[in-house]
C-alpha cells in the first residue's frame, strides 16, 4: 500500500516538474525564495496590528512562534525520522529530475519546510483576520499554494512533501491560534469583570 502511494507521489512529481521552461524557472526560483516576500510579511503584520491595536503585538509574537513550531517540526519529527530523500537526491530519479540553478537541498524532504511554514502563515493569518477581511483566507493559501508548488517544480519535494508540510503548518497554526484566542478572551473578560 504505502509503495503504491510513493509510486504515484513520484509519478505526480515527474509529471509537474516535466513542466518546465526558462520563463518559469526564473519565476519559481523566485517565488521559493525568503526574500521577495518580505512586504507581504511586513503587510500580515500590519492586518494584525490595524485588527488587533496593542494587542497585536501578541498576535504578531504568536505567528512568529507558529512559524518557528512549523520549521522546527517539519526537520526534527518529520524529515529526520522519515529519512525520504528529496527526488534531486534519489539516485533512481536523479537523470529525470528538472532542478534549477543546480539547488538541491538537505538529503531529506518529507515534509517540506516551506510548505509548512507558508501554510503555518497563510492558517494563522486566516484565523486572524477573518473576521474583518473574510476573503482574504483565499489570497492567503493561493499564496502559500504557489510557494508550495513551487518546490515541486524545482525539483526538491514530492507533492506528498508539500500536502505533508502543508498539513502540518496549519494543525500548529490551528493550535497556537485557539490558545492565543482563549488568552486574548480570558485577558478581556477579566478586565471586564473589574
Amino acid at each position: 500500500m504505502l509503495e503504491t502511494i510513493l509510486n504515484i507521489d513520484t509519478e505526480i512529481f515527474l509529471f509537474f516538474n516535466g513542466m518546465h521552461n526558462s520563463v518559469f524557472d526564473v519565476i519559481m526560483y523566485w517565488v521559493s525564495k525568503t526574500t521577495p516576500w518580505i512586504p507581504l510579511w511586513l503587510f500580515f503584520i500590519y492586518l494584525i496590528i490595524k485588527q488587533y491595536g496593542k494587542k497585536g503585538i501578541i498576535v504578531v509574537l504568536a505567528l512568529v512562534a507558529v512559524v518557528g513550531l512549523a520549521d522546527y517540526t517539519s526537520v526534527h519529527a518529520f524529515k529526520n525520522v522519515f529519512e525520504r530523500l528529496r527526488p534531486c537526491h534519489n539516485p533512481q530519479l536523479i537523470d529525470m529530475v528538472h532542478i534549477v540553478g543546480n539547488h538541491c537541498g538537505g538529503n531529506y524532504g518529507f515534509v517540506s519546510s516551506h510548505a509548512s511554514n507558508m501554510f503555518a502563515i497563510a492558517s494563522f493569518m486566516s484565523l486572524a483576520v477573518f473576521s474583518k477581511y473574510p476573503k482574504s483566507s483565499i489570497l492567503f493559501f493561493l499564496w502559500a499554494s504557489l510557494v508550495g508548488y513551487s518546490r515541486i517544480y524545482l525539483g526538491v519535494h514530492y507533492p506528498g512533501d508539500v500536502i505533508g508540510g502543508a498539513i502540518l503548518g496549519s494543525i500548529i497554526a490551528y493550535v497556537v491560534w485557539k490558545i492565543v484566542y482563549r488568552f486574548m478572551i480570558a485577558e478581556r473578560d477579566m478586565s471586564t469583570n473589574k
